[in-house]
This record gives C-alpha cells, structure tokens and sequence, in this order.
C-alpha cells in the first residue's frame, strides 16, 4: 500500500479562481439526521461547508430543523419525507447516511436516492445507508461513481469478509468486483479504488474515536469530489489527509478531538496548503 503524506494536499487543493461563485463550488445534498441522530447530519454538513461546498443542502427529520438553522445558518434544509426529486436532480454531491437509521420510512429515501441519480452525480454511502444498502441487496446504477466510507462492521456486512480477515487483497477484490471506490477506516484507514494502488493512512490518532467523526469524514470527502473534479480518487484522498492531519496536530495539546473542533480548522488548513501552492 502507498502511504498518503500532505502531498496529496498541495496536488488537490487549488487557488480559487476570482471569476468564480457558488456554484462553481459544488452542489451538495447530505440526506439523513432522522429524529434520534440529527447531529450526525449536522456535522456532515457543517463538514462541507467548511470545507469549501459552494451550497449545501440537508434532507433530514423536520424536528432537526431548528437546530440546524442555529447551528448551520449556511445551509439548507427540507423535510425528507416530502418529495426532494427536484432537489436531487440539481446536486452535483449527494451523501446519505449520516445519522439516517434503518426505519423503512428511510428505506424508502434511499432507494429514491437510487432510482433518480444520474451518471453525472457522486454518491457517498455512510453510515447507516450503508447497512441498508447490505440488508436490502441493493443495486447501484453507477458504481464507478459511488463511494462507500465503512467502518470494520459495517464493511462486514457490505462484503461478507469478516473483521480480523479485512486484508487489503480481500477489500481490493470485493472493490474490483463492484467498481466501487471505498475508505475503509480504522486505526489506520485504507482507501480503495477498482484496479489501482490502495492507500493508507497512518497519521490517524486515537483522539479522534468520538461519535461524529465518521460524518464529518464523510461531509469532507463529498465537499472535495465536488470541488476538485479533475480527479476523484485524489480528491478522496486528499480529504481522508485532511482529516487525520488536523485531529493529529489538534491532538498535541488535547487529550480527545471533537468533530466540531476539527471542522472548525478546515478552511485555515486548506489555506495553507493553497498558500504554499501560490508560493511553488
């Protein structure tokens, strides 16, 4: 496997053009926060918009309205049991799962989700979609523009290898198989493409085993593949990289970091690295 350095940081993220606007920076649509886990959608999407999505959109439980709106003014918000097609259609990202649960009233949402993408958009999987989509043997129409963000016993259920047996060849087989992209994370996350090298990372830390960090990952990795499209699967690892490497230095004078900190210091991470691109 190839180990991801901050390289990967000075390849993908660019100089914002000055003739450019919102939509220049992608549309996203993070679909999720049901009535017990609205904070998982929350984080997500305050995820994007940190990391620099031009308009974020949230589906979620109504009652998550209000807490979104003081937490997230940026961001949009619409009730997921009403009909979102229109919405859908218009998104350049659309990530579901986060904070979703396994009612099948949200069963319904996802395979809604299915049934309307189009070729053009990306679809990150998470979370609970992701036990959805292993329990219902769902079908995706485009794969190869599908990205799943496991964790050990979600990508168990996903693809039958048991944890302790998730060997990279395993992972990159099952990856093969269904032309999907996949972040495997763990202590030391790996990430998966169909026939090409895999990545690890091995700048993760312990500090960051807290509920939401998984959402706000997977709010980062959609903000990206919809900013930075000259190539998706460095757009993927450029965000897994930025994720681990400011819960690392936050985690030098912290004993855990939280999601909500971390998202806080993406925009001044990326500018950084924008920065020394500007001075190469």
């Amino acid at each position: 496997m190839i180990d991801l350095t901050d390289e990967i940081l000075g390849r993908v993220i660019q100089k914002r053009a000055a003739h450019s606007y919102k939509g220049t920076y992608g549309r996203v649509l993070l679909i999720g926060g049901n009535a017990q886990y609205g904070g998982a959608v929350i984080l997500a999407a305050a995820a994007a918009v940190n990391a620099g999505s031009g308009l974020v959109t949230v589906a979620c439980d109504p009652i998550n309205r209000s807490a979104l709106h003081a937490r997230l003014p940026e961001a949009m918000v619409v009730d997921y049991h009403h009909d979102f097609s229109e919405l859908l259609q218009n998104s350049d990202v659309i990530i579901i799962g986060c904070g979703l649960g396994l009612s099948d009233e949200n069963l319904v949402v996802f395979k809604q989700v299915l049934d309307h993408i189009s070729e053009h958009q990306k679809l990150i999987i998470d979370g609970s979609a992701i036990t959805l989509f292993a329990r219902e043997k769902l079908i995706l129409k485009f794969p190869e523009h599908t990205i799943f963000t496991p964790h050990e016993m979600e990508l168990e259920r996903l693809s039958a290898v048991a944890i302790g047996q998730q060997t990279n060849k395993k992972i990159q087989d099952f990856v093969d198989e269904c032309g999907v992209m996949l972040v495997a994370k763990s202590h030391e996350t790996r990430i998966f493409s169909p026939h090409k090298e895999n990545y690890k990372l091995k700048i993760g830390t312990p500090a960051q085993a807290t509920a939401g960090m998984g959402d706000t990952l997977a709010g980062m990795i959609g903000s990206f593949v919809g900013q930075f499209k000259s190539d998706e699967f460095d757009a993927i690892l450029a965000a897994v990289y930025l994720h681990s490497r400011i819960a690392r230095d936050a985690a030098r004078s912290a004993y855990v970091v939280l999601p909500s900190q971390l998202i806080n210091e993406i925009p001044k991470m990326m500018k950084k690295y924008e920065e020394k691109k500007s001075n190469f």
